[in-house]
């Protein structure tokens, strides 16, 4: 880390990581919540779809404060209406399904503030030459939170059975969130710097010969595939199993698996193997899935969870550090990192809205299993599409020639 910051690097570290923790330990049973009050896949795509459009919004709106005032407090907020979230969802008990909308816009929100704010700090502590390093530590901790949280929720939600179980995980989130939001207090209040552009990230993309335009298309076809899997593999694994437990247990072994991939890329994964690795990460995600075209099943979901774990990391190493490292290329475009920021977050935000277009349309026709297994492995081979556009850049990258 920069020499400066190295204990901010840390606690930014710490903050996140207990923000990830309360995210996951209520999180990730939050769509079989909903879905045991109602069987409906169309209700989940558009839950998960009014998140997103919240977290893109949130972005663009909330850009102007976090450049021009106070991105510590955006941080905290971030954090509050998380908690606030999830004090909505006890409120509501078994009817929080009919409430999908505003619930997923103010979970978006909360989303949104939180790591529009981090972003810009994370980019801020660190540089192309350690971020590599530095994201190694981030999928680390966001491994090791994949184990504890989803593995204690599962087994409190059996033990205590039912809507019980479920009010004492989102209790204990709130807790978590809280102590999140105490531990800011540390973190370094950061200057601001100029005004914030509302329709730069349109400008960039229009202005020919930009860099953005091939980064936001790879993070684009980056959404297509996480829109949808980020709250489908867990639903499909407890309709699967048809117990909490067996989604804490996937959860757990799925997550010792990419602590340990990322520790190793962490360590070992530099900026000239992007390119190579990115490709291989492509390929190797869309292999994973094919037992589940043969079988759907827990073991074959199982099979697929693990195989993703171990390859996640020569995907999203890249995919990240490339985004930010041209945030900074010069002066002048860290001094726009806001909205670089904005960009990337809507580059994202769109592929993940149209993925689950595309899964509500599908969904509206066919309801199988059969058709969702498909349909996942056609939106699984999106990584090969942010290879594509990025493979010149990354070659750039590799051999130094980049401008």
């Amino acid at each position: 880390m920069r020499k400066e910051p190295h204990n901010q690097a840390a606690l930014l570290l710490a903050v996140n990581g207990l923000y990830l923790l309360a995210s996951v330990l209520a999180g990730t049973f939050l769509n079989v919540y909903l879905w045991k009050a109602r069987q409906d896949y169309s209700m989940i795509g558009w839950f998960a779809f009014s998140q997103q459009v919240a977290v893109g919004l949130s972005f663009w709106l909330a850009g102007k404060w976090v450049k021009e005032h106070n991105k510590m407090n955006a941080l905290r907020l971030g954090i509050a209406v998380s908690g606030i979230f999830y004090l909505l969802v006890l409120w509501a008990g078994d009817h929080a399904s009919r409430y999908i909308w505003p619930l997923g816009l103010i979970l978006g929100v909360s989303i949104g503030l939180f790591w529009l704010a981090y972003n810009i700090i994370y980019f801020e502590i660190t540089d192309a030459q350690n971020r590599d390093h530095y994201n190694g530590w981030m999928g680390l901790l966001g491994s090791l939170t994949g184990i504890a949280g989803p593995f204690l929720s599962g087994w409190l939600i059996s033990r205590l059975q039912g809507e019980r179980g479920y009010r004492v995980v989102f209790i204990v989130s709130l807790c978590i969130y809280a102590a999140a939001a105490v531990l800011s207090f540390w973190l370094k209040k950061r200057k601001s710097e100029g005004a914030y552009l509302w329709l730069e990230p349109w400008r960039e993309l229009r202005r020919s010969g930009s860099g953005w335009r091939p980064v936001a298309g790879a993070l684009l076809f980056q959404g297509l595939r996480e829109g949808v899997f980020s709250f489908l593999i867990g639903l499909l694994v407890y309709i699967a199993a048809q117990a909490e437990s067996r989604l804490g247990q996937f959860a757990l072994i799925t997550s010792a698996i990419s602590l340990l991939s990322y520790y190793a890329a962490g360590k070992w994964f530099k900026p000239r193997y992007r390119s190579a690795g990115m490709l291989t990460g492509g390929i190797l995600l869309l292999a994973v899935m094919v037992p589940l075209l043969w079988k759907f099943s827990y073991g074959t979901l199982l099979l697929m969870g693990i195989g993703t774990s171990l390859v996640i990391p020569l995907y999203m190493l890249p995919m990240t550090s490339t985004s930010f490292d041209l945030m900074g290329e010069s002066a002048e475009s860290a001094g726009k990192r806001v909205e670089w920021v904005v960009l990337r977050e809507l580059s994202l935000m769109s592929g993940r809205l149209l993925g689950m277009l595309v899964f509500i349309a599908v969904l509206s026709v066919s309801s199988s299993t059969r058709v969702i297994i498909v349909l996942l492995f056609a939106l699984g081979a999106a990584p090969l599409g942010s290879w594509l556009l990025l493979r010149h850049r990354l070659h750039r990258a590799a051999s130094g020639n980049m401008p």
